[in-house]
């Protein structure tokens, strides 16, 4: 009913503005992707709006051109409410330079080029299974071994993300997904609360995976989450090879992660916070 009364009213703006029944349809609709949150109310007001500044009555080119100007209207409303989510960071040590961007809103390009192939799988599942976009690349002292680009990729990694999020508005802070992956299954539940935690539960049999040490997935998390702030726990719930384990993890820390910076239309702007604040300064 309410939505029939909306509509109803919006003709009635149209034939009193002049604006043609295909332009107000066609605004319609673009209102409907763009200003569903804000209700009917809104819609109308934006309608009338376009009326004012159109002034076209009917007829075949000016139909053309007041669905053009409505769909451009839709298209900066659009843009103006959805500020870039990215962020870069460098790391310039003794033992590596480092180089870490990431984009919240991409649509799950990575480019990973840290010497460290599994690392560099683990990013593309980041990437593949967030909807982020990724891009690293790393130099370090991997002829001693690779706990000190591992270890800096992640305080790199912590630091963009934290950046790339901002004040936290809106966002709905918390993440939580089980990810299968074969006979392997790892829940992983996050906070972006600008507290750092972690807590890690995975028993992976075997000390390495190809050349890459296992005991470098803990101490990249624990990385990450210091940098980033966030308060994160990692349980395994079954699996017996190490690579599904590991992998496991990334996929369900990528879905986690996801949900945790997506933004809640609901809370319309405001921070997930009863003390109104989620970063660590």
């Amino acid at each position: 009913m309410q939505d029939l009364r909306a509509s109803m009213a919006l003709d009635a703006v149209a034939q009193r503005s002049g604006v043609c029944s295909t332009s107000a349809a066609c605004h319609t609709q673009n209102l409907r992707g763009v200003d569903q949150w804000r209700g009917s109310r809104a819609s109308l007001a934006a309608l009338q709006r376009l009326s004012r500044s159109t002034g076209h009555r009917k007829g075949g080119s000016k139909r053309s051109m007041s669905c053009t100007k409505a769909q451009a209207t839709a298209t900066a409303l659009s843009t103006e409410r959805q500020p870039v989510r990215a962020a870069t960071v460098k790391r310039e040590t003794k033992e590596t330079k480092v180089e870490v961007s990431i984009n919240l809103d991409g649509t799950g390009v990575c480019s990973s080029s840290s010497q460290i192939p599994f690392l560099d799988h683990m990013m593309d599942q980041l990437a593949s299974h967030g909807l982020f976009n990724v891009m690293i690349q790393a130099e370090g002292d991997t002829w001693i071994d690779d706990h000190h680009t591992n270890e800096d990729i992640a305080l790199a990694l912590g630091s963009a993300l934290s950046q790339a999020l901002g004040d936290r508005k809106g966002i709905h802070r918390f993440g939580d997904f089980t990810a299968p992956l074969d006979e392997a299954l790892v829940h992983v539940v996050l906070d972006l609360s600008g507290r750092p935690h972690l807590s890690f539960d995975l028993d992976i049999p075997s000390g390495r995976i190809g050349t890459f040490d296992t005991q470098l997935v803990e101490h990249f998390f624990q990385s990450l989450a210091n940098t980033s702030g966030m308060t994160l726990h990692i349980r395994q719930l079954a699996g017996k090879n190490s690579h599904h384990i590991v992998e496991a993890t990334f996929k369900a820390f990528a879905r986690a992660l996801r949900r945790a910076t997506e933004h809640d239309e609901r809370r319309a702007g405001q921070i997930a916070s009863s003390k109104g604040v989620l970063t660590q300064q």
